[in-house]
């Protein structure tokens, strides 16, 4: 499907492969992500959808029985050749959990932590105020930064995950079902601060809800298991959202995105 792009991807996926032993649990994936655009990936449980998010941020490595074939290509490079630093790529490419998980440590401390890490030297008050600004929480929690990240309630601790992700300047964010442990109120916060932020990141969510999907993305990529008895994670379809979601190609993307199956 045309998805009107000029082929500056953000980053790629080419004849990308995830290997968990000797199950293939993600086939051959061909998938550019557009810049400074939000995009969804969906598609029924086991299809391999937060394993090709986290096989973008170079972190199958990390599991010693999984190994990937294939490319993913950032920043000109591809981030499996043995000289790049995976390190860097991991800090280029942030990322926020299906669970909010802020560290044990003050509200101050969550956001400043990645940034001193990895050698900020400018105003650690000026980024920790901006940061959370930018991930609409400083007027929640700008008089109580001593306090702990785990006294924050369920939304605002996925707001505080996601601005410890962009303190360090990312250029990717990617979600793993970030809302799907909050409230439909914070869940609203999440997605207007997904708008927010897509004016200057590239974002990639993994979703399971097609109403979200289709509110918050401009891109979408449908995944399911191979039809040919594998059981290996394909992607069946890709394009804008709109038209993934109202004219879609194939009748499997039509059957899961109308409810039929998964």
């Amino acid at each position: 499907m045309a998805n009107s792009s000029n082929g500056n991807y953000a980053i790629k996926a080419d004849k990308l492969s995830v290997y968990y032993g000797e199950f293939r649990a993600v086939r051959e994936v061909d998938l550019g992500i557009e810049p400074r655009r939000i995009t969804a990936i969906i598609g029924p449980s086991g299809c391999g959808k937060s394993t090709v998010l986290r096989a973008l941020k170079s972190l199958c490595e990390l599991i010693p029985s999984v190994h990937t074939e294939g490319k993913v290509v950032f920043g000109g490079r591809n981030i499996y050749e043995l000289d790049v630093d995976p390190v860097e790529v991991r800090r280029r490419i942030g990322m926020v959990f299906q669970k909010p998980n802020p560290f044990p440590k003050s509200i101050y401390e969550n956001v400043a932590w990645g940034a001193r890490i990895n050698g900020f030297k400018g105003d650690m008050d000026e980024l920790v105020e901006s940061t959370l600004k930018s991930a609409a929480l400083w007027d929640e929690v700008h008089d109580k930064l001593d306090q702990s990240g785990t006294s924050l309630s369920g939304g605002q601790q996925q707001r505080l995950c996601i601005a410890r992700a962009i303190a360090v300047k990312p250029d990717i964010i990617l979600m793993d079902e970030p809302c799907s442990a909050l409230d439909p109120i914070a869940t609203l916060r999440i997605e207007e601060l997904m708008h927010d932020l897509a004016k200057d990141y590239t974002i990639i969510i993994v979703t399971h809800n097609m109403q979200q999907a289709a509110r918050v993305s401009d891109f979408t990529a449908f995944f399911s298991l191979s039809e040919d008895g594998k059981r290996a994670g394909t992607l069946m379809e890709y394009g804008e959202t709109k038209h993934m979601f109202t004219r879609p190609e194939k009748k499997i993307t039509e059957d899961y995105i109308t409810g039929r199956f998964g």
